[in-house]
């Protein structure tokens, strides 16, 4: 039996006289397949993350924070260990994330309206939820 392909299949392979040869890697890389949704995967996961909504706080408990921070302000020369919960702002959706930083008030600046702690990080006085140490405790029982 005879194959139309017969006159043919036996033929070397045409070499172009005008295009260099391509390589096996550079050929494969004409097949391998390619991410059509690039990025997609990231977006989804960042849709998904959760974040907090921030606590709006009464009266009596910024009455509170207020008091705790004199008191901080005036023994701040004894570095006292606080830790401070606060909330942070989320930079790529809304809402945040309650944080607590623990160590030394280096500084309280009134006029930014932030603590600088002495890692350099600086918290939002607006956004303090709660001060906690063992110098408050001394002067709660003095009252």
């Amino acid at each position: 039996m005879k194959n139309p392909y017969d006159d043919i299949i036996n033929l070397t392979r045409p070499i172009s006289t005008k295009h260099p040869a391509m390589s096996l890697h550079d050929r494969a890389a004409q097949f391998s397949p390619f991410a059509a949704l690039t990025g997609f995967g990231a977006a989804i996961i960042e849709t998904a993350r959760l974040t907090d909504s921030r606590v709006e706080l009464d009266e009596y408990i910024k009455a509170d924070l207020n008091a705790r921070l004199a008191i901080l302000q005036d023994q701040m020369d004894q570095q006292p260990k606080v830790s401070i919960t606060y909330f942070q702002r989320d930079s790529l959706k809304a809402g945040g994330a309650y944080i607590t930083s623990s160590g030394c008030v280096k500084k309280i600046d009134e006029y930014e309206r932030v603590l600088v702690m002495e890692d350099t990080t600086k918290i939002p006085i607006d956004d303090i939820l709660e001060i906690e140490a063992e110098l408050f405790s001394r002067f709660e029982h003095q009252e």
